[in-house]
């Protein structure tokens, strides 16, 4: 069955960094494009970056562009998220996503406080 699980969360002051991972099985991984998902309270999620299978192409929020970078390698079934000079607005759960054949597979999610 598909497993994404996410690690690399944690509490980071203004302007820090983080990388996020996540960890694929279950499906050829080299196939799907990946996602990473943000989730913060009493806001909507929010579709944070997006790489496709062969990782040529990216696409970012505007709200993240130039901060983050999302990544892949296909060999490893792993999908990044480099996170540089954090805002407090980035505090959310943060979830990998991948949509196969119309079926969304999310991880459990890695929380990423921005806080002085």
């Amino acid at each position: 069955q598909v497993q994404l699980v996410e690690s690399g969360g944690g509490l980071v002051q203004p302007g820090g960094s983080l990388r996020l991972s996540c960890a694929a099985s279950g499906f050829l991984f080299s196939l799907y494009d990946m996602n990473w998902y943000r989730k913060a309270p009493g806001k909507e999620r929010e579709l944070v970056a997006r790489i496709t299978s062969a990782g040529g192409s990216t696409k970012y929020a505007d709200s993240v562009k130039g901060r983050f970078t999302i990544s892949r390698g296909n060999a490893r079934s792993m999908v990044y998220l480099q996170m540089n000079n954090l805002k407090a607005e980035d505090t959310a759960v943060y979830y990998c996503n991948s949509y196969q054949m119309g079926n969304n597979y999310w991880g459990q999610g890695t929380q990423v406080t921005v806080s002085s």
